[in-house]
Formats: structure tokens, sequence, C-alpha cells
């Protein structure tokens, strides 16, 4: 076996022990997704003798129609990392097992429509249900005020045209819309800024209110959307830069891998 690591090739040229890798790199990043419609990874290790030393030149995945805790669906993700130390015995057992943490340069992409059913989540109705936050029960006479039916639609320039209903639990349903700008705060959590609150659609004895409970769902949202909250075991993602195109919301980075989580 070792013989077939460190100098057999198949008739395409690739080397063996680079066979492997991928093989084992591919069903260890499958798992990390509830659903993914493809996943391609590349490890490249040549001469495949250095893989005997846990040591390989790069790691490189695509994956498309992802899903990440079955309810956020991610269109694109790649990653790829430079030099990489592994434990080569846990890959002999069908398992990838990093010897240090590594770093990877990035790329996320997510679409308008996989952004507006991710607001259909627990985790994200968690946070915008039965809210009894004082700024709000100021504004509601009172009572607890829930965000329901967000739905955002991706505009050129990094914003986003975006409405919903503010229930007062009281029998009133609020019109929200608006536009804002999206943008990225200290490297980790996509920043919501800027409302134009539009009024025109709004019956005229609900505006102020309207304006006013805006305000409110912005800045909830500006404080939701933290990477930390939604990383893999052992991985964390750091955003250089974000951008809006055509119906896709496109994020690039790199991410910090400490090891290869198990599950996703």
């Amino acid at each position: 076996m070792l013989g077939g690591l460190t100098g057999l090739t198949d008739p395409k040229g690739t080397d063996w022990g680079e066979r492997m890798l991928n093989t084992v790199a591919s069903q260890t990043i499958r798992h990390l997704f509830t659903q993914s419609e493809s996943v391609e990874v590349f490890v490249r290790c040549h001469p495949s003798s250095k893989l005997l030393q846990g040591s390989i030149d790069s790691f490189k995945m695509s994956g498309r129609g992802l899903v990440i805790r079955r309810d956020f669906a991610v269109e694109e993700m790649s990653f790829e990392t430079d030099a990489v130390a592994i434990d080569f015995s846990s890959v002999l057992s069908g398992k990838l097992k990093l010897k240090q943490p590594t770093q990877a340069v990035a790329q996320v992409v997510l679409s308008e429509a996989g952004i507006n059913q991710a607001f259909k989540a627990e985790l994200v109705k968690k946070r915008l249900l039965n809210l009894s936050e004082p700024t709000l029960t100021a504004i509601s006479g009172g009572q607890p005020v829930s965000f329901t039916e967000v739905e955002i639609q991706l505009l050129p320039g990094n914003s986003l045209h975006l409405i919903a209903q503010a229930d007062l639990n009281n029998g009133e349903i609020v019109p929200l819309r608006m536009t804002l700008n999206v943008g990225i705060e200290k490297r980790r959590r996509v920043s919501f800024k800027n409302p134009k609150i539009e009024m025109e659609q709004i019956p005229e004895p609900q505006r102020d209110i309207s304006q006013a409970l805006s305000v409110a769902l912005v800045e909830i949202l500006d404080n939701m959307v933290d990477l930390d909250r939604f990383d893999l075991d052992g991985v964390k993602m750091r955003l250089n830069r974000l951008e809006t195109e055509g119906q896709k919301l496109i994020f690039s980075g790199y991410a910090e891998i400490e090891r290869i989580p198990s599950t996703g």
C-alpha cells in the first residue's frame, strides 16, 4: 500500500496519494452539509512521499447547492489553502485531521431566494418574534412586537429592498418598506445601514409608527448576522469584501481552520 502511495500513478498521471486524499477529503467535506448538490475536492501532494510526513501542497474545495444546519442555503462555496500539515494515520482510517491550524482563501455566494428562505428558519424567527425590548414596547403601547413576512430584493451597489410586517399583538399589522445598504463590520458581521424608508404605500395613519418600527427592525438586523453564530465547529470565517451582483450576494475573505469539523 505504501508503495502505491509513494510511486504509482494511474493512466491519467494522477498520483495514488492524491487520489486517496481526494476521496477521503470529499467524504469528510460532504458531511459538513445537511445537503449538497455537488462537492469537489482537489488535494495536491507531489511527490506523494511527502504524504508520509503529513505534508500536502494545497487543498481546494468547491461546492454548489449546499445547506448548512438544515435551513441555510448556500449557492456556492469555495476555499483553498496553501501547504497544510495533516495526520497521515487519519487518512488511512478514512478521516482527515490537521496537525496544526491553517488558513484558507474563501468565497461564499448566497442567492436572493436562499436569503429569503433563511428568514423562515427557526434560528432567525426566534430573534424576530414576540420582542419585548423597551424601545419596541414604547412604540407598540406596551405589547410585544413580531416582525414577520420579511422579504428582501438584492439591488446594485451593495443595497437591498426590504418589505416586512410588524404585528403589534393587538390586532394591528403595520407594513414596513425600505431600501438599505449592506456592508461588513469587524470582518465578521454583516451590517445594515442607512435605511431609506418608503412611505408612499403605507396608510397615512400608520406612517409614524411604520417609520419608528422600520428603524427598530434595521437595528435588530444589524446585530443579528454575526458569523461567529454560524461557524462550523473548528472553522471561523472572516470577511474582506461583500458585493451584490444580480440576485446574488457574494462574500470573500478567509477561513481560520483549527480542525476539520465532523458535522455541519
